[in-house]
């Protein structure tokens, strides 16, 4: 297999300006815009140059955090479908790495996931890094054939440095159905067997194999139950302890139907026998209620840890955000845990404990006492985009944080008490015009119960993440102001 072959760039703490120059025309065959360096985050990843979407393959090994990506090299529009990968050692900078699986005869290489085959069950090696992803086939889904999408495996012996694809490919054929695709790995060590759940139109179906490749069909889920606005995509499924008590979490994104309109994720908590999954609740619940998280899975290998990643995108207008010379970027990578509130059991988020080594200036607000907006407008500017805002109250009300720009473009976000909604307003924040879809007002629901309340925000060049309440609601959003949101103010 060729490889894409291209100078590592390394993704620091500083903005970066990163030239489109000798990149391929678009799919499109539009001219490339004119560079927005003013929108590259700093910490958070996005590629050199060229379209990205949804994580894949995460995997962690030997102190390197793998992440892989549908990734289009040739121009700005999503295209035929590359893994494109880079490196960690802390979640925070990364290492562009060559492009690590290209389409070939059998079609584009679709979202997937990726393994540590510690005990060689592949016969790849021992260790090997085992991806296992979609082949989709462009010709077939042209043609109307149902069976475009079936299930492939690719190998590294060294460290995911080059890979091979397996030559028996594929591993698992499609039955005959339309969406059949985005796979996720784990070992399954009760029934010590590798468990892969499987997007299958409007359910999630478990395949059981010894050896990742030969896959048997265990049981599905999902039919009636959950959000069904549009057709499900990247599950992820893995177990998480509460109380002494192993839970299992299953992840499966949708497009459209999210709560703020288009792409999102939702979850589901229940128990796993490595036949069937069996959901505690059929409420409809969000990893995310923004409307900039989307496709989000987590990485493999890494103990008891379960670090979260998401595509920050919609695909509402993901191909026509502002920024140039690359189109897409990922959340902060973010722990997750349960969290018992009454009765319910809910899924929370947080960015992982590494950002606090980044040593990214903050702001901390106590909602509580008097607001002094000069100190805090002179601070902003100090800081550029990239920065955190703590906000704490022992009596949550009704507020509004506004950010706005010496032109009056304005970022709010605050909480209603009446409705018991925190909330991101970016219709008046800058560039919005691009898509009738991006001006929104976003809102969540809180789900702690209490007064005092905590919300921590990540702003970083073009983004905002919003954890309230220990991460029980979660929001994410891109804004994009023509100058920069320089003064601040509290209602």
């Amino acid at each position: 297999m060729s490889l894409f072959r291209s100078v590592a760039t390394v993704f620091t703490l500083s903005l970066l300006a990163v030239s489109p120059a000798g990149a391929a025309a678009n799919v499109a065959n539009v001219a490339n815009p004119a560079p927005t360096p003013q929108y590259r985050p700093a910490y958070h990843f996005t590629p050199a140059a060229h379209w990205m979407n949804d994580p894949n393959g995460m995997v962690y090994q030997q102190g390197t955090y793998h992440l892989f990506y549908q990734y289009y090299p040739g121009g700005s529009v999503w295209g035929p479908m590359h893994w494109g990968h880079s490196t960690s050692t802390d979640l925070l900078t990364w290492r562009q790495q060559p492009v690590a699986l290209e389409p070939d005869r059998m079609g584009y290489i679709f979202s997937g996931s990726a393994v540590v085959d510690a005990n060689n069950t592949a016969g790849f090696g021992k260790n090997a890094l085992v991806a296992v992803f979609t082949h989709h086939d462009p010709l077939g889904e042209k043609t109307g054939k149902l069976a475009f999408q079936r299930q492939s495996l690719a190998y590294s012996t060294d460290g995911g440095l080059t890979w091979n694809k397996y030559v028996n490919n594929p591993v698992l054929n499609n039955p005959g159905i339309r969406d059949f695709r985005d796979p996720k790995v784990f070992w399954h060590a009760p029934t010590r067997k590798w468990i892969m759940a499987l997007a299958t139109e409007d359910r999630i179906s478990f395949y059981s194999s010894p050896d990742l490749k030969a896959w048997h069909m265990e049981g599905d889920f999902g039919q009636g139950m959950g959000a069904h606005g549009g057709v499900w995509e990247c599950p992820d499924l893995f177990p998480l302890t509460l109380n002494g008590r192993t839970r299992w979490v299953l992840l499966v994104s949708l497009n459209h139907g999210a709560p703020n309109g288009g792409s999102g994720t939702q979850y589901f908590v229940g128990d796993f026998d490595g036949h069937v999954f069996t959901p505690d609740s059929s409420t409809v619940r969000w990893v995310d209620y923004g409307p900039d998280d989307y496709a989000g899975v987590t990485w493999s290998n890494t103990g008891e840890r379960r670090i979260f990643l998401g595509w920050m995108n919609n695909w509402d207008y993901a191909d026509k955000l502002p920024t140039a010379p690359w189109r897409g970027s990922m959340t902060v990578p973010r722990e997750l845990s349960l969290r018992q509130v009454g009765k319910e059991v809910y899924l929370a988020s947080q960015p992982v404990r590494e950002l606090k080594k980044a040593a990214l200036p903050g702001i901390f607000l106590d909602l509580d006492q008097p607001f002094k907006a000069r100190k805090l407008a002179a601070r902003l500017k100090q800081f550029g985009g990239s920065f955190t805002l703590t906000l704490k109250t022992e009596r949550l009300n009704n507020f509004t944080l506004t950010l706005e720009s010496e032109q009056g473009e304005k970022l709010a976000i605050g909480y209603d008490k009446a409705a018991g909604q925190y909330f991101i307003d970016r219709r008046a924040s800058g560039l919005v015009d691009f898509s009738e879809a991006f001006p929104r007002r976003a809102v969540a629901p809180r789900l702690a119960k209490g007064r005092a309340a905590e919300i921590r925000l990540l702003f970083d060049a073009g983004s905002v993440e919003l954890f309230a309440d220990q991460g029980l609601t979660a929001m994410s959003a891109l804004f994009f102001p023509k100058t920069p949101l320089a003064r601040i103010s509290i209602d």
